[in-house]
């Protein structure tokens, strides 16, 4: 029999063994994740049995003369659940207007049988990609359609040959999609990564900023790490002003993630994700685009990360806009981003690991 203090030792020992695991779990799957699983609010989808993008939606457009007299439920009635995800040829841009009769010019889109409750900007930089961005605008309208927002497009196109800037663009896509409304909340989508489940909505959590993308097919649906913040991500206007934006200074593939995750402990908020079994994409397969090289310099970066965040970002904000123009299916900005510093050699091959 063990002494009253050996009992309290076993005892605390177990509970300090419990709290770890449970924290492992937290950083693994998301808080989120964890509650929802405990609690039995998340199902377990079955990604073996989907369902096209496009099913029944026409059936809840109701005559365009309905008045609307009342908001969309919180959730919507509509959705189906897993998608049908498949990459043949891309489609054309007439063939996704076509399936899309009711989103109006520059790609904004309204229910027309309910007010929407949540104001959605997605934001998508690119360059390069317009096959990839036809398929995500071929999967992305219905989907959003299902969630019963009001939303808009917004995509930032990144002119000339220099170095691409993914994280100086989706900035410049902030800016320029709060011309247009007060959204409540701005999705940061890259081109080339289709969601799978239209019960992943599309809006902010009110606290934090929320990780989307939390389970993609190349990463075999799992957290690459607890850090990890790419892909798709969602933030309110007040959150990304508060971590200043994203990095203008993260040229080429990679580190700007990273950035950004430190941005947001480094002001005092943290990370809210989807569950994995909810935030699955599928990326396009393709090939490193030219222009796009390794960003072999970003660990160099990242060390400097808790002394330049409130000087790089939002507030230091360059570029030329060259051209704004509404499309059937989404609005385009055209911008000139300016070219990456030169970078000295013996700067560049110094990591850290």
């Amino acid at each position: 029999m063990l002494s009253p203090r050996a009992d309290r030792r076993c005892f605390f020992m177990c509970l300090a063994a419990s709290q770890l695991l449970f924290l492992l779990l937290m950083y693994r799957r998301g808080a989120s994740s964890v509650f929802q699983g405990i609690f039995g609010a998340n199902p377990i989808w079955d990604y073996s049995k989907t369902q096209d993008v496009y099913t029944n939606l026409s059936l809840f457009i109701p005559d365009p003369g309905a008045v609307r007299a009342q908001y969309c439920p919180v959730t919507s009635p509509i959705l189906v659940g897993p998608l049908t995800i498949t990459f043949p040829k891309p489609p054309s841009l007439k063939k996704i207007r076509v399936k899309n009769p009711y989103v109006t010019s520059g790609g904004f889109y309204s229910p027309r049988h309910c007010y929407g409750r949540y104001r959605t900007a997605v934001i998508i930089p690119h360059r390069k990609r317009e096959a990839h961005l036809r398929t995500l605008l071929y999967y992305l309208h219905p989907f959003l359609q299902r969630q019963q927002l009001h939303y808009a497009i917004f995509v930032v196109h990144q002119t000339g040959n220099a170095t691409f800037n993914r994280a100086k663009l989706l900035n410049i896509g902030v800016r320029e999609a709060l011309r247009y409304n007060d959204w409540d909340c701005l999705i940061l989508h890259d081109v080339d990564l289709i969601p799978e489940n239209d019960y992943n909505l599309y809006i902010c959590d009110d606290y934090y900023p929320k990780h989307l993308s939390s389970a993609m097919d190349k990463f075999q649906y799992s957290l690459p790490y607890w850090a990890y913040f790419g892909g798709v991500s969602a933030l309110t206007p007040d959150q990304f002003m508060k971590i200043n934006g994203f990095p203008n200074t993260f040229w080429g593939w990679g580190g700007e993630d990273d950035d950004i995750a430190m941005r947001i402990r480094l002001s005092g908020l943290s990370i809210t994700r989807t569950p994995l079994n909810l935030g699955r994409y599928k990326m396009i397969p393709h090939d490193r685009d030219s222009g796009n090289e390794e960003n072999n310099y970003r660990y160099n970066q990242l060390q400097n990360t808790r002394r330049n965040w409130k000087d790089d970002g939002m507030n230091s904000l360059d570029f030329q806009l060259l051209s704004r123009e509404k499309t059937e299916l989404y609005t385009n900005i055209t911008v000139d981003i300016g070219e990456a510093p030169v970078i000295p050699t013996r700067a560049r091959k110094w990591k850290i690991f």
